[in-house]
């Protein structure tokens, strides 16, 4: 006799030793790992194409639903906020209530969000939409990347699925743009939400059926809702009160209170996470750790400049140039390839050169992107104004993606790397938002009245430039606050490390 099998038929070998079957040790737990990279991989092309796809539809949502220039942003400013805002109590919560239950109820809030947003009729009731949006991104993006790491723990089989979640991660990006543009412009711009429908629907039916139920990862102290609450609405506030000075002067009583109540409620989340008896947030004492304040000052940086860059290349190239959305799209793509290309090359050159070098260098070269960016003109073209400084800032950006988690995470006691990462990801997230909201108002403020094409290019420039300012500065962070961390062995990255 060969073998037998035990009680749950698993084979079992000469001896009684139980054989792990070709599924691996996941595939003997009763863990299916196949449906569940399927669903993750679907999770993340979502969340990665709702970011891009949603931007070159803008002219025509701002059109459709009567939103002026300053209240459009607030289609980005919804979701970016509340996303990074409720990151790291997403991830907390799947630990204590289990991650399939928050995958399912993300992927449910998100679904259900999209089609809302879809169908919305007045601007109040997309920017709502997208704060939904937002929150079940929160809720399902942590929990999918948890139960990759707890599926594939090691070996090969971790390297491969996590080049999995990588190619979705860069697909959906370099997608987006090409069917939001698509869509807008050949079915309708409700189509850039709609679309998220179909996608939520099959993730879940993956879910349900392929997804084991496993106990609670951590069953400590409850998560700190009043933390994550008090920081989103601080982080609101804050943007809200620098948008609205296109209306208010910074010296108005407008102006001056709103952002003396935001630094209210950001200065109440320290001391909530300082004092609270359920599990804090993110430990306070952590940013002592030079890595991981200098690398998020860098990350927030980054995000204060890239996020604009592709609102103002979108509004460029439909109302400067006059392309449409599609073309709008296929446009977008030499900087998304050029995205993949630099986090190749970063990795390629991490057996060599010191993260923080590759920061450096990369900020250097999305700075002289970003200036290169500044020169656009109203009687330009998609060749001479956008191609070539849309390659040297995206293979900037490529460079710094990876080496800044390393960075982050250079130091950090193993039980808070996962805390430290998500940190990361929110720093970028916030930073998207708040550079949005002070570019775009600059931007603003330089277009003027009346609006013209040349009027419209000018505020377009300024905020370009600003963008290659902040890149700078985050240069100058790289340079004066980051250590020199060691050259690392490159090795698979754990779901945590991997940037948003």
């Amino acid at each position: 006799m060969t073998g037998t099998t035990n009680d749950a038929g698993v084979p079992r070998a000469r001896g009684g030793t139980p054989r792990t079957p070709p599924g691996g040790q996941a595939e003997a737990a009763g863990i299916r790992p196949g449906r569940t990279l399927a669903v993750v991989a679907v999770v993340q092309f979502m969340v990665s194409l709702d970011i891009s796809v949603v931007n070159v539809g803008l002219p025509q949502i701002a059109t459709g639903l009567g939103f002026d220039a300053v209240g459009l942003t607030w289609v980005i400013h919804a979701y970016a906020l509340t996303f990074g805002g409720l990151l790291l109590l997403g991830g907390k919560a799947a630990d204590r209530y289990g991650r399939k239950r928050m995958l399912l109820l993300g992927l449910g809030l998100f679904g259900l969000a999209s089609l809302a947003g879809g169908l919305a009729q007045a601007p109040g009731q997309l920017v709502a939409a997208r704060t939904v949006q937002g929150i079940g991104a929160a809720a399902l993006a942590p929990a999918a990347l948890s139960l990759l790491t707890a599926t594939f723990p090691s070996g090969r089989e971790r390297v491969r699925a996590f080049g999995v979640w990588s190619a979705t991660n860069a697909a959906g990006g370099a997608f987006g743009v090409v069917i939001g543009g698509v869509l807008t412009q050949y079915a309708s711009w409700r189509w850039v939400m709609l679309v998220n429908v179909p996608m939520a629907l099959g993730a879940m039916a993956l879910a349900w059926r392929g997804v084991r139920a496993a106990p609670p990862a951590a069953r400590g102290s409850r998560p700190d809702v009043l933390g994550a609450v008090l920081a989103t609405a601080g982080m609101t506030l804050l943007v809200f009160g620098v948008v609205r000075t296109d209306r208010h002067g910074w010296t108005s009583a407008a102006t001056l209170g709103t952002l003396a109540a935001a630094v209210v409620l950001l200065a109440a989340f320290v001391a909530v996470e300082r004092t609270t008896a359920r599990d804090p947030l993110i430990r306070l004492g952590l940013f002592a750790n030079r890595s991981v304040s200098g690398a998020n000052a860098f990350n927030l940086l980054v995000g204060m400049a890239m996020t604009p860059s592709f609102y103002f290349a979108s509004l460029y190239l439909q109302e400067i140039l006059g392309h449409g959305p599609a073309m709008t799209g296929v446009m977008f793509l030499p900087f998304t390839f050029g995205l993949i290309a630099g986090s190749v090359l970063a990795v390629k050159l991490g057996y060599r050169v010191p993260p923080r070098t590759l920061l450096v260098a990369g900020g250097l070269l999305g700075t002289a992107g970003f200036a290169w960016f500044g020169m656009i003109s109203a009687d330009g073209s998609f060749a001479a104004d956008i191609l070539g400084p849309s390659i040297v800032a995206s293979v900037g950006f490529g460079l710094c993606l990876g080496p800044v988690v390393s960075v982050a995470t250079a130091g950090v006691a193993p039980h808070e790397t996962g805390t430290a990462s998500g940190l990361l990801n929110s720093s970028r997230q916030i930073g998207a938002s708040l550079g949005l909201a002070a570019l775009g108002t600059a931007a603003q403020h330089r277009t003027g009245h009346p609006v013209t094409l040349r009027s419209l290019n000018s505020g377009y420039a300024l905020g370009l430039t600003l963008g290659a300012a902040l890149l700078l500065a985050a240069v100058t962070v790289a340079l004066t606050a980051l250590r020199r961390t060691p050259t690392p062995t490159p090795t698979a990255p754990t779901p945590e490390q991997a940037p948003a």
